[in-house]
């Protein structure tokens, strides 16, 4: 996240769009190396509408901030921190995501977001029967498990019984149990050979025989209906998860429920109760979803078994914690226009990426000109030992044949020793497998794409000038980080000592606020809130006063204790702190009565209270220290009559 913010911030400083540079318009150079104009112009018209600050759009002011930008960048560079591992990983990970939307759009891509789109209107349930083969078996083995599926499907097709035939057959775990049933499944959810062999099938049929990854699978289909529509709801949620509470979670769900049933207002007790930051200050309102876009089974089945708007359901418990779901809306199936971008980025994933490679691959090679030289295999069965299949290949940079060519992409030639260090890095991260051909017919073919995209993107950074502008934003992004993280923001986290002796000679910057060691009630009607007062007053505790006004199911109290700040949402906003029992607040639709037991003044947090804070204010004095040091080591140059130029063109 520190790195997000910090690329979102160095975009201020970087242009957008590639620029036409004027070489005679060198606006200051850093070390003898130029910073032209046309860039700084971009940069500052580009920024306007983003800073706040208003002194710094004056030229000069922002002239300045743009300087020590280029600094640090040249720091990053001196320090060679473009030599990293990690850098390079990193960056070549965002080149390989940008390039991708520079790439020939493939009517394969195309036509399965169509098929993609079509799928999703319909969910299907199925049985299946799986046997295990792995795509790296013998043949033997391969064999040996296609004619036990064949011989299971001629059972099936014979009439015996296909869940019996399941439990006693399928290597799927659970299926003596399961009888291989998958429940619903839709677009997306299973392997792409498995879900368009679904699709295919009609309703009571079984279908082919059908190979994935897991081994060869029957499914019979068991039903086919309409998809669930997406729906909108609103919750109210008291979470379980993260610190202390003042009250038991499941007690507080029960008593907002209460107030529901009693006619108060969904949107206000969300806004009042909901530990869901994000939803509470719009009334519990969350975006609309399908079946399956949550991260909670729970969730998802109490919303879609409300049938109309405005319905709510009794609490509900997840993984996060307690909810009442609301209905607002439910929609109809999305038009093909409003989910293409979607889909388009889904089917680009999984198999059906595969399908959209290698269209991809042969437009590279129509593009440059592709040509295969020798093949690897006579050769690399040999080079490569059966150690390659435990993960142990060492590459003999000597072998015989190294240097011959494989194959040309445009004017570069790739090489057998190529392809021997792609086999030492890759076997690292790739699955286990039991053959050596197999391995390596798969490495080779993954080898091949990549030396093909790598070549496009090689060449689009000199051919695409939006392309080489967004990259190299990216490129300085990271080493602004990387610089930042080594010369400021480490050194500050782990020099414990000079943080204490800081945090020591600045305690007056971290106090408490005013504090109030109190009881706070939330009544639901003023006469109610008379009531908590004369309790209150009369040396009740909060259980009393909750068990007296908290009569047949019927929830007119919410209650908290402990010391609170003073602009603790608990407390109503402009409460005026007084030792005693307070009036009553009107607080959206209820009405608070706080009794305050202590008033606590300001006082110093403890180092561990405030250690975020003193790290980050130590981390400015640093980086201000850092930036005076660079421009002592640096020696920039700006050309007066350029800024001028610039001054008056710009109108400042």
């Amino acid at each position: 996240m520190k790195k997000f913010i910090l690329f979102f911030i160095t975009l201020i400083f970087i242009a957008q769009h590639g620029t036409a540079q004027d070489k005679k318009d060198v606006l200051m150079t850093v070390n003898s190396q130029p910073v032209y104009a046309s860039e700084f112009m971009t940069v500052y018209n580009k920024n306007l509408d983003l800073v706040q600050d208003e002194s710094q759009k004056d030229i000069d002011t922002y002239l300045a901030l743009f300087e020590d930008y280029k600094l640090k960048v040249a720091e990053a560079y001196a320090q060679k921190l473009d030599r990293k591992p990690e850098y390079i990983k990193e960056f070549n990970t965002y080149q390989d995501q940008l390039s991708r939307n520079y790439l020939f759009k493939s009517s394969v891509t195309e036509d399965l977001t169509r098929e993609a789109f079509e799928r999703g209107k319909e969910e299907i349930k199925a049985a299946h029967i799986l046997i295990k083969v792995t795509y790296d078996e013998t043949p033997q083995d391969t064999l040996i498990a296609y004619n036990k599926i064949k011989s299971l499907r001629d059972r099936a097709l014979n009439g015996e019984d296909f869940e019996e035939l399941a439990r006693k057959n399928s290597e799927e775990p659970n299926a003596e149990k399961t009888a291989g049933i998958l429940g619903y499944f839709t677009v997306f959810n299973l392997v792409y050979p498995f879900e368009t062999e679904g699709y295919k099938t009609k309703v009571g049929d079984v279908s082919n025989i059908v190979r994935t990854s897991f081994g060869y699978h029957l499914i019979k289909v068991l039903d086919r209906r309409e998809r669930s529509p997406q729906i909108a709801v609103s919750h109210i949620m008291i979470g379980t998860q993260g610190g202390e509470r003042t009250f038991d979670p499941e007690t507080r769900i029960n008593e907002i429920y209460s107030k529901l049933e009693q006619g108060e207002s969904f949107e206000s007790l969300a806004r009042q109760f909901s530990d869901d930051k994000s939803s509470a200050n719009k009334g519990g309102e969350l975006n609309k979803f399908s079946r399956g876009d949550l991260r909670s089974t729970e969730f998802e089945d109490a919303a879609y078994a409300l049938t109309k708007p405005g319905d709510y359901t009794k609490p509900v418990k997840t993984d996060f914690g307690w909810h009442i779901i609301k209905l607002t809306e439910k929609f109809g199936i999305p038009k093909f226009e409003d989910q293409k971008v979607e889909l388009e980025k889904k089917v680009s994933e999984g198999d059906r990426s595969k399908i959209i490679t290698n269209a991809i691959d042969q437009q590279i090679k129509d593009k440059y000109g592709f040509k295969n030289i020798n093949s690897p295999f006579p050769l690399f069965h040999t080079v490569v030992g059966d150690e390659i299949l435990t993960r142990k290949y060492v590459v003999d940079t000597n072998f015989v044949g190294s240097n011959k060519v494989l194959f040309t992409i445009g004017k570069k030639e790739v090489k057998n020793i190529d392809f021997a260090n792609f086999i030492m890095v890759k076997q690292k991260s790739m699955k286990a497998y039991k053959l050596k051909i197999p391995l390596l017919e798969n490495l080779y073919a993954e080898f091949e794409t990549e030396q093909l995209k790598t070549y496009f993107k090689e060449q689009l950074e000199f051919e695409n000038e939006d392309y080489a502008a967004i990259l190299n934003e990216y490129r300085n992004g990271l080493l602004i980080f990387d610089v930042m993280n080594k010369n400021v923001w480490d050194k500050a986290k782990n020099d414990t000592i000079a943080l204490q002796k800081y945090y020591e000679a600045n305690t007056k910057q971290y106090n408490w606020k005013q504090r109030v060691n109190a009881e706070i009630v939330s009544a639901n009607s003023q006469d109610i809130a008379k009531q908590v007062q004369d309790l209150m007053k009369e040396g009740k505790t909060i259980e009393e006063i909750r068990e007296a006004l908290n009569k047949d199911k019927t929830i007119n109290v919410i209650v908290s204790s402990g010391t609170f700040e003073m602009d603790n949402k608990e407390l109503p906003s402009n409460f005026d702190a007084a030792k005693g029992v307070s009036k009553a607040y009107e607080v959206e639709d209820s009405f608070v009565i706080v009794n305050v037991k202590d008033i606590l003044p300001p006082t110093p947090k403890t180092f561990e209270e405030v250690k975020g804070r003193v790290i980050g204010d130590y981390q400015n004095i640093l980086e201000q220290q850092w930036i005076q040091s660079l421009h002592d080591k640096y020696k920039v140059d700006v050309n007066q009559k350029t800024l001028k130029k610039i001054k008056k063109e710009l109108g400042k």
